[in-house]
């Protein structure tokens, strides 16, 4: 694949710009039938697909296709039971840190809540990478300053591929038992930074913003990812951030 990819590019693309946010996009449009014909045997070979991003979008577009199937009698798969989709090599894909800051400490002083979340962690200050350097490390802005957190030894199930994630272990040990955040997806006290936007933008946030406490996390990996799939489990809301992401409206699926 990767040597028929590089023919193809060879060529002059399509498409050629850079958007407002620095990203460049390039694309190649293939007519020739015979690269079709080799690009569709090769992905032929493929046992699985995993979806990074789109998930509900995925899932959304598969119920359509129900609905409507039951209405329609033509033998053929149709266009609505199809989904744009982009592939990547997973060793192609950058999975980035999904960030979290709080608007409050639930009532709790900043002592009281460091009091309160030694119970899971340890607390080292005067972290100066500000951002955590392996799993199961984060780091928490705090009154104005960086600590680190590392959840002890026990505190999860690290035969759960669901439990191990960090973003699970943060939300499970600290954000509902301590802070109130059941929901994070609804819950409007909490708000995700991503890891693009850096350590300064969750200083920012604390600082002038309004915010508690912030906390970086470290970056789920492409591996963990395919696990949590495997085990035909679910990852926790805004637990992955993934790049490059292709810009909307470069490609459109029409339906009908």
């Amino acid at each position: 694949m990767d040597s028929l990819v590089d023919r193809i590019t060879a060529g002059s693309p399509e498409y050629d710009f850079t958007a407002a946010d620095g990203v460049v996009h390039t694309a190649w449009i293939v007519t020739d039938s015979r690269q079709i014909e080799e690009i569709t045997k090769e992905f032929s070979a493929i046992d699985a697909l995993y979806i990074a991003d789109g998930h509900h979008r995925a899932a959304a577009a598969a119920t359509v296709a129900k609905m409507r199937r039951k209405n329609d009698n033509a033998p053929d798969i149709q266009e609505y039971e199809k989904v744009l989709a982009v592939i990547f090599p997973h060793n192609q894909l950058k999975v980035m840190d999904y960030n979290r800051a709080v608007k409050d400490l639930n009532g709790l002083t900043p002592q009281q809540f460091q009091e309160k979340i030694s119970s899971c962690f340890n607390i080292t200050g005067n972290f100066a990478e500000r951002s955590p350097q392996k799993f199961h490390d984060f780091g928490m802005y705090l009154a104005g300053k960086w600590y680190k957190l590392t959840i002890k030894e026990g505190a999860y199930d690290d035969k759960d591929p669901v439990a191990r994630l960090d973003a699970a272990i943060l939300q499970e040990h600290l954000l509902a038992p301590i802070l109130g955040i059941n929901d994070p997806r609804t819950d409007d006290r909490i708000k995700f930074v991503g890891g693009i936007r850096g350590m300064s933008e969750l200083e920012k946030l604390v600082d002038h913003e309004g915010f508690a406490v912030a906390f970086s996390l470290y970056p789920t990996s492409i591996e963990q990812v395919m696990q949590v799939a495997d085990a035909g489990a679910i990852m926790p809301p805004k637990s992955t951030w993934f790049e490059p992401k292709l810009r909307s409206g470069i490609f459109v699926h029409k339906l009908s």
